[in-house]
C-alpha cells in the first residue's frame, strides 16, 4: 500500500535504508565484514565499550535480572534507580531528578505535562521554542495543549519580542531550547535565555542531550557558562550519547519531579529501564567525575578535525562542539561525497531533507578517534574533493 510513496522518495533521493554493524560502537566499526572509521557516533567519550561499564551492567544484570517487569509506579524500579536519580541530581546541581526511558520520551513527557499544567487555564499556556530544536521537542509542542510560538534560531531579540507581545495574556510561559543543536553543533545562548526567562517569569527548559558529558567538564551547559541551578530552569539530558549507555533524565526542583511522576504519561505508562542499563549509567557518571582526560581528548580531537576541514576549504556550519557539519549545495553532491568516503572505509552518512534544510555530512568527533584515523580522513578528502564540482 506504500509502493508509490516509497518510489517517490527513492526518485527524490530521500529514501532511507538501514545498515547494521557487526562490532561494538567505537571509532572503528565493522559493516558487512569490513572495517570502517566511524564519524557518525554520539559515543563522544568512547564509554560504550569500556570494560568497567560492561562489568557494572553485568553486575546489575545478575543481581536484578534482565527486565524491570513493570513501570516505576508498579515497582519496576530498583534501589539502583533511586541511587541513579540521586547521583544525577548531584551531578546536575539540582535538588532532584527523574530517570526516563529515552531522550525522546523524556521531552514528550516533560514538555507536555508542563504545558498542560494549570487547570482551566491550561489552554492559555504559552510555549516558545527555538526553530532548530530537536524533533522530539517539536512533537512535544504539537501534543501540548498550549499556544506555540517559534522564535528564530538563537535569536533572543525575536524571543523577547514574542514574549512582550503576549505579556497581558494569562498562563504559564515555557521557553525551550537545545543547548547543543544536534545538526549544526552550535551552542544556545543560555545566559541570555535565563535572563529573559527571569524577566518574563518563564520556565526555561534545556535539552542537554549533546552537552551532557561534553560541555562544562561533562556536567553540561549550565556548568559550561558558570551558572548554578535556578528554580525556573529545567534540565533534560541523556545517558545514551557521551555516557555510552541508554536512558534519559530530567533534573530540577523537587516539585517538578513530583509533578512528572504524577503527570508525565511516557513515564507512567512505560516499563522501567532494565537494571543492567541503570548500573552502566551509574558507572558512567562516576567515570566523568573521576577522570577528565577523555573530555580533554575529545576537544583536542575536535580541533584536529577542524584544522583538516579548513585546510580543504570545506564549507562548515556554525559548529562550536564535536558535531561538525560539512554543508553541500544539493542532495546529489552530499550523497556522492558520503558514498565516496564509504568506498574508502570512512562511515559518514549524508543527512538530507526533510531532516535538515541544507544537505550535509555531519561528522561527529569522539575521544576514541586517533591520529591515524584523522590521517586516513585527510588522505580520503584529498582524493574526493577534486572529483566534486561543487567543492572545487
Amino acid at each position: 500500500m506504500f509502493e508509490k510513496e516509497l518510489w517517490d522518495l527513492k526518485e527524490k533521493g530521500l529514501l532511507r535504508n538501514l545498515k547494521e554493524r557487526e562490532s561494538p560502537q567505537g571509532s572503528r566499526i565493522i559493516i558487512n565484514g569490513r572495517v570502517f572509521i566511524n564519524f557518525a557516533s554520539n559515543d563522544y567519550l568512547g564509554f560504550s565499550n569500556k570494560d568497567i561499564l560492561k562489568s557494572a551492567s553485568a553486575d546489575a544484570l545478575y543481581k536484578y535480572g534482565t527486565g524491570a517487569g513493570a513501570s516505576r509506579l508498579l515497582l519496576g524500579g530498583t534501589d539502583l534507580h533511586r541511587i541513579l536519580e540521586k547521583k544525577t541530581a548531584e551531578f546536575k546541581g539540582t535538588p532532584s531528578a527523574l530517570i526516563l526511558n529515552s531522550g525522546y520520551t523524556a521531552n514528550i513527557g516533560a514538555i507536555v505535562s508542563l504545558a498542560d499544567a494549570g487547570g482551566e487555564e491550561t489552554a492559555g499556556n504559552l510555549i516558545f521554542s527555538d526553530e532548530l530544536n530537536h524533533a522530539s521537542i517539536i512533537d512535544a509542542c504539537r501534543l501540548a495543549k498550549a499556544k506555540v510560538f517559534i522564535y528564530r534560531h538563537k535569536d533572543t531579540t525575536h524571543l523577547e519580542e514574542l514574549l512582550f507581545s503576549v505579556r497581558k495574556e494569562k498562563g504559564r510561559r515555557l521557553i525551550i531550547t537545545d543547548s547543543v543543536f544536534s545538526m549544526d553543533g552550535d551552542i544556545a545562548p543560555i545566559p541570555e535565555l535565563i535572563r529573559i526567562a527571569e524577566r518574563y517569569n518563564a520556565l526555561l527548559y534545556i535539552d542537554d542531550a549533546h552537552a551532557t558529558g561534553v560541555l562544562g567538564d561533562g556536567h553540561g551547559s549550565l556548568r559550561h557558562f558558570g551558572i548554578s541551578h535556578r528554580p525556573n530552569v529545567i534540565q533534560m539530558g541523556t545517558f545514551s550519547k557521551a555516557l555510552g549507555s541508554f536512558g534519559a533524565y530530567v533534573a530540577g526542583e523537587e516539585s517538578l519531579i513530583s509533578w512528572l511522576i504524577n503527570k508525565a504519561r511516557p513515564f507512567i505508562y512505560s516499563t522501567a529501564l532494565p537494571p543492567s542499563v541503570i548500573g552502566a549509567n551509574l558507572k558512567a557518571l562516576e567515570l566523568i567525575e573521576e577522570d577528565k582526560r577523555p573530555i580533554r581528548r575529545l576537544w583536542s580531537n575536535r580541533e584536529m578535525a577542524m584544522e583538516i576541514f579548513k585546510s580543504f576549504h570545506l564549507k562548515i556550519g556554525p559548529s562550536e562542539t564535536p558535531i561538525i557539519p560539512v554543508l553541500f549545495p544539493d542532495i546529489e553532491e552530499t550523497v556522492k561525497f558520503s558514498t565516496m568516503l564509504y568506498s574508502m572505509g570512512i562511515y559518514a552518512p549524508a543527512i538530507i531533507p526533510p531532516t535538515v534544510k541544507i544537505p550535509r555530512i555531519r561528522f561527529t568527533i569522539t575521544a576514541s578517534h586517533t591520529e591515524e584515523d584523522f590521517g586516513l580522513l585527510e588522505k580520503a578528502l584529498a582524493k574526493i574533493i577534486p572529483a566534486l564540482t561543487s567543492l572545487t
